[in-house]
């Protein structure tokens, strides 16, 4: 062994002792992760996680089959996604969506929690069934059956009623949560989607029209017609309460309504077919596009779009907790 094999090889450990010690260099630092928001892929069996600060995708999680919906638990522990087709319900943690288990679970498509934190109710779109638990333990206690594609759904204020969307008999359905009973059944708009709780009437988006209903939610009458788009597809409330926003998917619109009066605030075009929403902290929307495989940031104030590409045919978005 040559003195020149000796001296690198000195050389080299001396390098590996100082890399493993940390001799001769600043101590690293630790960038803790920001907050993060959930994608559902539901064409990939993915969830796209994005770094809410920097727009770009930290991971990818896989799922089983086909994931749509989440619903954050009461007690904030747990966000529960529903994979359909895998027939599971996943709890995930709302911080960085990790799965911490699975409950096996008959077709969970859209989920819910009535207002008083009492009760889960599970659509389950393709059994034509809707599911009512208990959302302490679980246990289910009401299977109700629906005639055709129970979609989305909304709650009564104090937790007695949950309203349902029956899409493909274009109807809306009304069940009282204590008894799993249906109070009524009543012929809305063509394919009735997004459903919510307004200002003491139903909204109900039917996407084989143009416009959202206005609906009494003691008898399921229609009361009135308000234009939005084409394809008018799921409501949302902003956070302060003053507007309404309408996803219309074939229009690849988003419309703002006065709170107060439903009368058309803006329209956004937002191309791809916007489906779920989430409000950013710093005022901008987030809208996952179904028919583009990517999610917008939508900023309300100019109207300027970004886009992030995600997996196939996303669905729910969350915003993680912080």
């Amino acid at each position: 062994m040559t003195e020149q094999t000796n001296t690198l090889r000195s050389l080299i450990a001396g390098i590996l002792v100082m890399l493993c010690t940390g001799a001769g260099a600043a101590e690293p630092t630790v960038l803790p992760l920001g907050r993060a928001v959930l994608v559902a892929n539901s064409g990939d069996a993915s969830l796209s996680v994005i770094d809410l600060a920097t727009h770009l995708e930290r991971t990818r999680i896989p799922v089983l089959r086909e994931p749509h919906h989440v619903a954050l638990t009461p007690d904030g522990h747990d966000l529960l996604l529903g994979d359909t087709a895998a027939n599971e319900l996943l709890f995930l943690d709302p911080h960085n969506f990790s799965i911490r288990r699975r409950l096996p679970m008959a077709d969970p498509y859209q989920l819910g929690f009535s207002p008083d934190g009492r009760m889960l109710v599970v659509n389950g779109l393709l059994r034509n069934q809707v599911d009512v638990y208990d959302a302490r333990t679980y246990q289910l206690l009401h299977r109700v059956p629906a005639k055709a594609m129970p979609s989305h759904m909304d709650f009564a204020p104090d937790s007695s009623v949950v309203y349902i969307t029956l899409q493909k008999t274009s109807r809306l359905m009304a069940i009282d949560l204590r008894r799993g009973a249906v109070l009524w059944e009543h012929e809305v708009s063509r394919t009735p989607a997004g459903v919510m709780w307004w200002n003491g009437k139903l909204l109900v988006a039917c996407m084989d029209t143009d416009h959202i209903d206005v609906v009494d939610p003691a008898t399921g009458d229609v009361e009135r017609h308000i234009v939005t788009g084409r394809g008018a597809h799921q409501v949302f409330r902003s956070p302060d309460g003053r507007l309404v926003y309408v996803n219309s998917r074939v229009d690849s619109t988003i419309t703002a309504l006065d709170g107060a009066t439903l009368k058309v605030v803006r329209t956004y075009k937002v191309p791809g077919g916007p489906d779920d929403l989430i409000f950013a902290p710093d005022g901008h929307i987030w809208a996952s596009l179904r028919f583009a495989a990517k999610v917008a940031i939508l900023d309300p104030a100019t109207g300027a779009i970004q886009t992030i590409a995600v997996g196939r045919s996303p669905h729910g978005i969350n915003l993680g907790t912080p």
